[in-house]
């Protein structure tokens, strides 16, 4: 199924389709209202309407989020966003805009700012229960419908259950029951279903995966980083360079599906520990000191030779922590290999075959345990 497809099919279902801005939007909230939230990640589209608007030196994400609300709009009921970077910040006024000069009606845009205080430095819980009443209050009077905490509840546990799964997909490729491919494709296309049919399609796969067998090959152990996960042919060269993926820091991935709030008194209270307690990512600033811990504790977890960082162009965020965290891993003896993703990539994947296999072949000679040596590679 196109991704796409599943929108039109819950806007066909009488569904208002909310068309999340990544990184980590209040999906539960949505769906416990009858909406139908969808994570715009992993876009693949041209930007020759985005860039009339769209500085050309933003990251992809942003240029082809443009795209398809300036040419897709009907496939929306509705656009969320928070104050993920400064660039998916800004990008619903200059939509709103654009769409106006072309005579379209832009969706309605709801808007929650997250406070990224550390909690020690200030108390901002009552900030973002406002903040939450005030999205409430918004989605009510656009949709007339009527929020009730026990099908938040309700929300709650079937999102919990979808990130579980998730977790043990990502265990079976740990254990060379599945390619990092299977796992990229599979996740990337239950991104656009509803949340049950997120389960179906994930509990299906896990099934076939644990009665298969654990590879006995211990083939090069590493951990994959960034934002969006590798393009499919760059997974593909992953999985032929004999690379095992044993664990990942990806935010559309572990970022985003490591954490749901065990307890919680209403739902203010679990959006203040859902952003207070998620899992660190460089977006969200106040857990910016608790990062470089947690991906030391998961080399160390997964016995990782290797991290493979896969840095989105023009990314900031990312590339602010990249060099002390490089540091960090070579005195832990982890090799690094950084590559540079651009939107233009897509179709020449291929440049990447020698700097992997490169990478792979340091690894296979002991050179990360003789000192982690960094090799550094970007376009």
């Amino acid at each position: 199924m196109k991704p796409f497809e599943g929108m039109r099919r819950q806007k066909e279902a009488g569904k208002p389709v909310i068309g999340c801005f990544p990184l980590y939007p209040p999906v539960e909230l949505f769906h416990s209202m009858g909406l139908a939230p969808v994570i715009l990640w992993g876009l693949t589209c041209s930007v020759h309407d985005a860039d009339r608007h769209v500085q050309s030196y933003v990251c992809s994400i942003a240029r082809r989020l443009a795209q398809l609300v300036m040419t897709e709009n009907d496939l929306f009921d509705g656009i969320f966003f928070y104050n993920a970077c400064d660039t998916l910040r800004n990008l619903p006024e200059i939509l709103r805009e654009g769409l106006n000069a072309s005579d379209k009606v832009a969706p309605r845009m709801f808007r929650l700012h997250v406070p990224m205080v550390p909690t020690e430095q200030t108390d901002s819980s009552d900030y973002l229960a406002n903040e939450i009443q005030n999205l409430i209050d918004a989605l009510e009077d656009a949709y007339g419908m009527n929020f009730s905490e026990e099908k938040f509840a309700q929300s709650v546990l079937l999102n919990r259950k979808a990130r579980a799964l998730c977790m043990r997909l990502e265990d079976a490729v740990s254990q060379g029951k599945a390619s990092f491919s299977e796992f990229c494709d599979t996740l990337m296309s239950a991104n656009f279903l509803p949340v049950d049919e997120q389960i179906e399609l994930l509990e299906a796969k896990t099934a076939a995966l644990e009665v298969s067998e654990a590879s006995k090959v211990d083939d090069h152990r590493v951990i994959v980083s960034g934002i969006l996960p590798p393009p499919p042919k760059v997974n593909k060269l992953i999985d032929e360079a004999g690379l095992r993926v044993v664990g990942n820091d990806i935010a559309a991935f572990r970022r985003s599906y490591a954490h749901t709030p065990e307890t919680w008194t209403d739902a203010y209270d679990y959006y203040l520990h859902f952003y207070r307690d998620h899992f660190p990512c460089t977006t969200l600033l106040y857990s910016a000191d608790r990062r470089i811990e947690e991906i030391l504790k998961m080399t160390e977890e997964h016995k990782a030779d290797g991290f493979l960082f896969i840095g989105e162009k023009f990314c900031e965020y990312e590339y602010f922590e990249l060099p002390y965290l490089e540091g960090r891993l070579k005195e832990r003896g982890i090799s690094v290999l950084a590559i540079e993703i651009s939107m233009e990539d897509d179709a020449t994947a291929e440049t990447y075959r020698t700097r992997i296999e490169a990478f792979t072949e340091m690894l296979a000679a002991g050179k990360s345990a003789a000192g982690g040596v960094t090799t550094k590679q970007g376009v």
